[in-house]
């Protein structure tokens, strides 16, 4: 039977606050999806935040989870995503036979993203 487990994948902050900042995003998408995710639920970080996405998907791995979705908190497809976050999940992958890792999409392009901007606007034009 398939355990899947989910990473919020950020780039990570010397400011602590930041990096908490997305474990209660993690947190909050566990508490609304919890009877349609089905897994556990980390946030991960490529540098300055922990725990790294290896050590979250160690993690994960000692849990039993054999299904690894990574969710990356990045706007767009930029250098991290392209270079970096695949080294990260081929040396998982080799660390863990048998694990699958799929990547999801960064958040561009979602179709909720328009909203989100108008809120923003609107929020800042009411100061």
């Amino acid at each position: 039977m398939s355990r899947v487990g989910y990473i919020v994948f950020a780039h990570g902050s010397s400011i602590e606050s930041a990096n908490e900042a997305v474990r209660i995003v993690a947190a909050e998408m566990a508490r609304v999806g919890e009877s349609r995710l089905g897994g556990l639920v980390m946030a991960a970080f490529l540098e300055g935040g922990s725990p790294s996405l290896r050590g979250a998907i160690d993690e994960m791995v000692t849990s039993g989870v054999n299904r690894v979705i990574v969710i990356p908190y990045f706007l767009t497809l930029g250098l991290h995503l392209q270079r970096d976050l695949p080294k990260l999940v081929d040396a998982a992958r080799s660390a863990h036979p048998g694990l699958e890792v799929v990547v999801g999409d960064p958040l561009d392009g979602h179709p909720g993203m328009p909203e989100m901007l108008l809120d923003r606007a609107l929020a800042g034009a009411r100061r």
